[in-house]
């Protein structure tokens, strides 16, 4: 019985902090041009998901929502930029301390690609990366932690 106890504990204890890593990128992130925030969080199927929550310039010149007018499938251009979810499906690796296996929706270009994301060494910078096929050819950028202190 004494035996198993001990691995028990590390298990258990191994399961939480794999829970806290994964959860570190939770929160509101200002995107690399400074004109939009994303809100990301973990979905009950565990996987994790970012929706725009902020724009710089919400509206357009008319005074109307901006909307995914570039989208491809005509039935979606409608919808509004705020509140549009942009990553969808990330898993957290633990082997890897990433977050992978998911996509990135550009309503700027209309495509959507494979994505991961990471951090370096400061856990207000999230690495996102954007590409199709191999990581190799892809587009990475930064995002900041967005301080909801102030």
């Amino acid at each position: 019985m004494k035996r198993l106890v001990l691995p028990l504990l590390l298990s258990v204890f191994s399961v939480v902090v794999f829970a806290q890593n994964a959860g570190k990128v939770e929160g509101i992130w200002l995107t690399q041009d400074r004109d939009s925030r994303i809100e990301i969080r973990k979905t009950t199927s565990g996987t994790f998901e970012g929706a725009i929550v902020w724009l710089k310039k919400p509206n357009e010149s008319d005074g109307s929502d901006k909307r995914d007018k570039n989208n491809p499938d005509e039935s979606l251009k409608k919808r509004q930029l705020i509140g549009l979810k942009l990553l969808d499906g990330l898993k957290y690796d633990a082997d890897d301390k990433e977050w992978n296996g998911g996509t990135i929706y550009d309503p700027q270009t209309g495509n959507t690609y494979k994505c991961y994301m990471w951090f370096e060494k400061d856990l207000d910078v999230l690495h996102v990366k954007g590409y199709i096929g191999i990581s190799v050819l892809g587009r990475k950028v930064e995002w900041k932690r967005v301080d909801q202190s102030s």
